[in-house]
C-alpha cells in the first residue's frame, strides 16, 4: 500500500516562497494548524501510516481554508496607541482619545454620578452587552450598554457586597447583608440562598452552572443553580479572604488570603489543589489571563506579581498597590487603587508587562472594581461616586464568535443557547488543574506489595509444583533413587530461592526503618523534622 504524503504546509518540506504562497498567508495557515505534524516515517504499521497521512492532509486543507476565510470572517483588526518620538502612551488623556474616535466610540466614554449609593461593584455578561451595577447601600441596576438603556433598577434596602451574572443576562445573584439572593432581569426575587450566608465575593462557573461564594472567614461554597444542590462547602482555614477569581482555562477557583497565600479549589475536593505563598502580607487582588497560564496578584506590601501557573514561578515583580485587577481579552492588565487606574501591557511577547495607559478619577473617588468589556476597547470602573467608562485602545477582541457570545442575539437564539448549554453542562468532577487529561488513558498504578498470606501461598504453590516434576529415566545408573531425590531437592530449593531473597530484603528494609525511627526519637520533638533522611535501598 502506497502511503500518501501529508500536506506540505504541515511538514514544511517546501518553503512557502517556492510554493507561491506569501509569508503572510503562511503565517495565517500556521495559526490554524493543530500543532506539529505527526512523524510518519517512524511508524511500521502501513495501515496506520496511511490513515494518519490522510488525517494530516485534512488538517492542512482545513487550516488553508480557515486562513482564506479569515478575511471575511474576521474583518476587524485590533490596534494599540502609537506615539512618535519621545511621546509616551501613558501621557495621552481620555479627552485627546475622545476627540479622535468616531461618534459611536465616544458614546462609550461616560460618568454616572450617584454619590449617595456607592461604592459600586460591576459585572458584565459574556457578550459584553449587558452590565449589572450594585451599590453598597442596596442599589441594583441592569443596563444595556449597546443602546445605553436602563433595563431595570431597584433598591433592596440593605448592604450589597458583590454581584455576578449567571449563565445569561436574565439572571443575576447579589451578595447581600445576610444571604445571597437571585434576581431576574425585571427585578423579581427568585431565590434566597441561605446556605451561602453573608458572602463577600461571588463567582459563576458558566460551563458547570456553579455559583461560588466565599465569606470573610474563608468558608467556600459551590452550589449548582440547576438543581439547587450544594456541591461543596469547605473551610479554607487560611484566614480572611478578600479576593476570589475563577481561572477561565480550567475553572479552578483561586482565593487570596490574609496570610499572603493563594489557594486553588475544585468543588469535589475538601483540600486545596494548590497552595502558593505569593506575598508577605494580605492578598488584595487577583486576576487571570484568558489563556489561564498567567496569574496576577497584588499584596498589601505594595508589590504586584505575575505568575506562570505551568511552573508556579514568578515571572515579574513590580512595585505598586492594587485593590482590584482585571485582564482584558487581548492580555492588557488593569490595576486600580485609590482614584488612579493603570493599564499594563505585554508588547514584546516575553511576558514582561510595562506601563501602557493611566487614568486619574476626580479627587476623592475611591475605585472599587475595574472590569474590561468583552469585544470592546472599554474599561468599566465602579467607584465610591458611581461608575465610569473609559476607552482603552487594543483591549478587546475585535471579532466575536456568535456561537460563543453574540451581542446581537435574539430571544429565540438566547433560549436555544440556554437549552444547549444545559445539555452540555459539565459535571463538577471535570474541574482539574490540567483539563487536557480528560479523555486520556489513566496510567497504570504501581503494583502493590503482596501480603504475607499471599507470599506464603505462592511459596507453597511453587514448592508443590517443584515436587511434582517427573524426571526422564536414564541408563547406566543415572536414574537411581538417590539421584532422583537429590534433583527434586534442588528443584524445591530453586523454587524457594526468590521468596527467601524477598523476605531477607524486606527484613533489612524494616530494620533500617526501625533504626532511623530510633535516631529521630532521640532528638527533641521540635528538632525531629531536621533529622537526616537516610535513603532506603
Amino acid at each position: 500500500m502506497e502511503v500518501k504524503a501529508a500536506n506540505m504546509d504541515r511538514i514544511n518540506l517546501i518553503p512557502a516562497a517556492e510554493q507561491g504562497v506569501s509569508e503572510e498567508e503562511d503565517m495565517k495557515v500556521k495559526k490554524y494548524l493543530r500543532g506539529k505534524a505527526t512523524d510518519l516515517g517512524a511508524l511500521q504499521d502501513k495501515k496506520l501510516k496511511g490513515q494518519l497521512a490522510v488525517r494530516e492532509e485534512l488538517y492542512g486543507k482545513s487550516a488553508q481554508a480557515a486562513a482564506k476565510a479569515e478575511k471575511w470572517l474576521m474583518p476587524s483588526e485590533g490596534g494599540y496607541l502609537e506615539v512618535e518620538g519621545i511621546e509616551k502612551t501613558w501621557r495621552i488623556r481620555q479627552e485627546a482619545i475622545a476627540g479622535e474616535v468616531d461618534v459611536l466610540s465616544s458614546r462609550k466614554q461616560f460618568d454616572i454620578v450617584l454619590p449617595e449609593l456607592g461604592p459600586y461593584t460591576l459585572d458584565l455578561s459574556l457578550s459584553g452587552r449587558y452590565m449589572v451595577a450594585a451599590g453598597r447601600k442596596g442599589h441594583l441596576a441592569l443596563l444595556d450598554m449597546k443602546n445605553m438603556d436602563l433595563i431595570k433598577e431597584f433598591q433592596v434596602r440593605e448592604t450589597v457586597r458583590d454581584v455576578v451574572f449567571l449563565h445569561n443576562q436574565k439572571l443575576f445573584a447579589a451578595a447581600q447583608k445576610k444571604y445571597v439572593y437571585m434576581y431576574s432581569d425585571n427585578g423579581t426575587e427568585l431565590h434566597c440562598l441561605k446556605e451561602h450566608g453573608a458572602a463577600a465575593r461571588l463567582q459563576f462557573l458558566n460551563k458547570h452552572f456553579l455559583l461560588t461564594s466565599i465569606n470573610k472567614l474563608g468558608q467556600l461554597h459551590f452550589q449548582d443553580i440547576t438543581t439547587g444542590e450544594m456541591v461543596g462547602n469547605f473551610r479554607t482555614g487560611l484566614g480572611r479572604s478578600d479576593a476570589m477569581e475563577v481561572n477561565p482555562f480550567n475553572n479552578v477557583t483561586a482565593v487570596g488570603h490574609s496570610g499572603g497565600t493563594v489557594s486553588m479549589w475544585k468543588p469535589t475536593s475538601a483540600a486545596p489543589l494548590v497552595k502558593m505563598l505569593c506575598h508577605q502580607g494580605p492578598v488584595t487582588a487577583l486576576a487571570f489571563h484568558s489563556n489561564g497560564h498567567l496569574m496576577a496578584t497584588a499584596g498589601m506590601e505594595r508589590k504586584i506579581k505575575l505568575w506562570d501557573l505551568r511552573k508556579f514561578e514568578v515571572l515579574q515583580t513590580s512595585p505598586g498597590h492594587a485593590k482590584t485587577m482585571n485582564f482584558s481579552q487581548k492580555g492588557l492588565l488593569a490595576t486600580a487603587t485609590g482614584s488612579y487606574v493603570q493599564i499594563l501591557g505585554d508588547f514584546s511577547g516575553s511576558q514582561e508587562y510595562s506601563r501602557y495607559m493611566g487614568h486619574s478619577m476626580a479627587k476623592g473617588y475611591q475605585i472599587q472594581k475595574v472590569v474590561f468589556r468583552p469585544y470592546e476597547d472599554v474599561l468599566a470602573i465602579g467607584h465610591s461616586m458611581g461608575w465610569s467608562s473609559i476607552l482603552i485602545p487594543g483591549s478587546g477582541e475585535p471579532n466575536f464568535d456568535t456561537w460563543v457570545a453574540n451581542p446581537f442575539e435574539t430571544r429565540k437564539q438566547r433560549n436555544e443557547k440556554e437549552v444547549r448549554s444545559l445539555l452540555d453542562k459539565l459535571p463538577p468532577e471535570t474541574i482539574m488543574l490540567d483539563p487536557t487529561k480528560i479523555g486520556s488513558v489513566k496510567p497504570t498504578r504501581k503494583k502493590e506489595q503482596p501480603t504475607k498470606q499471599e507470599r506464603e501461598a505462592g511459596k507453597e504453590a511453587a514448592v508443590e509444583g517443584a515436587k511434582s516434576i517427573s524426571f526422564k529415566k536414564k541408563t547406566k545408573g543415572r536414574s537411581k533413587s538417590s539421584k532422583v531425590a537429590k534433583k527434586k531437592q534442588e528443584a524445591v530449593a530453586n523454587a524457594k530461592k526468590p521468596f527467601l531473597e524477598q523476605q531477607a530484603k524486606d527484613a533489612e528494609t524494616s530494620k533500617k526503618k526501625r533504626k532511623r525511627n530510633e535516631v529521630e526519637n532521640q532528638l527533641p520533638k521540635s528538632l525531629q523534622r531536621f533529622a537526616r533522611k537516610v535513603p532506603t535501598t
